[in-house]
């Protein structure tokens, strides 16, 4: 079984990824949330761009990504659930949910550290919000992410089917709750019970400080709920809040693929809003 997922893993994660990023752009052309600033043509070449190019850095570097992290720790015998033993079913479901509060923890460390904040503003200066914003992530970003995901499996010692689902629902997740897509209030307010609905996640991407830093979660709503990081709606209503950065405005510079991969050396970094103790 643990050789079949490593041998057909990217077959398994690109099928995924294609179906749900298909299902996402039929959902938001059918349902849009808010209207779009720039030409879609445009930003998807960019935002798509760049998931071609952090996919093939992540090949280069980690030919096994996180699921070869996990191989190489149950071989090993590292992480706690390869030192002791535990039903595989609880194993399983431990590992999904503690590998999202790791994520979860990661995002707010992005948010907090200025050197990391500069990678995550690739991710922020997205001037429309839509399923390709949560593929936008600069290279840089994305190998950082993978060598924490890495050193959290080698103390975990996750089963590998377990990482093989939370690196699918962690994609997925980002595409839905990334989505323009208009859910009926009383469905959104019964999902983000459980899981980051859309309309919760946006809140993040509004360019007021206050509420970029809330709603730090992909997956399960629970750790923003727990740690206060939690925010309802945006004080301007989805259809009126102004998505981005202050000073990164210039789509030549926010929806062009050149211009994305340079936003990490622009400027300077200074008294970032989630080191202020009235950002909550």
């Amino acid at each position: 079984m643990s050789g079949w997922m490593l041998e057909h893993e990217l077959a398994v994660r690109l099928g995924i990824f294609l179906g749900v990023l298909a299902a996402m752009a039929v959902w938001e052309w059918a349902a849009p949330r808010r209207r779009l600033t720039l030409p879609k043509l445009g930003r998807w070449t960019s935002n798509l761009g760049i998931v071609v190019l952090n996919t093939a850095v992540l090949r280069l570097l980690f030919p096994a990504a996180a699921l070869g992290m996990a191989a190489f720790a149950a071989r090993e015998g590292w992480g706690i659930f390869n030192y002791f033993a535990a039903p595989s079913w609880l194993a399983l479901m431990i590992s999904v949910v503690i590998l999202d509060f790791a994520i979860y923890l990661q995002h707010v460390m992005f948010h907090a550290v200025p050197l990391l904040w500069r990678l995550h503003r690739v991710h922020h200066t997205d001037l429309d919000f839509d399923v390709t914003t949560g593929l936008r992530f600069h290279p840089i970003e994305i190998v950082v992410s993978m060598l924490l995901k890495c050193a959290v499996i080698a103390v975990l010692g996750p089963p590998l089917i377990a990482v093989m689902i939370f690196e699918v629902l962690l994609n997925a997740s980002a595409m839905f709750n990334h989505g323009n897509v208009r859910l009926p209030l009383g469905l959104d307010r019964l999902l983000r019970a459980l899981i980051v609905t859309p309309d919760m996640h946006r809140v993040h991407h509004s360019v007021e400080d206050h509420e970029t830093n809330s709603n730090f979660g992909f997956n399960l709503s629970l750790w923003d709920r727990l740690f206060g990081t939690y925010r309802d709606q945006p004080a301007a209503g989805h259809e009126g809040m102004t998505l981005g950065i202050h000073g990164f405005r210039d789509p030549r510079l926010c929806a062009r693929l050149p211009g994305m991969l340079r936003i990490p050396f622009i400027g300077r970094v200074e008294d970032y809003a989630l080191n202020r103790r009235d950002t909550f």
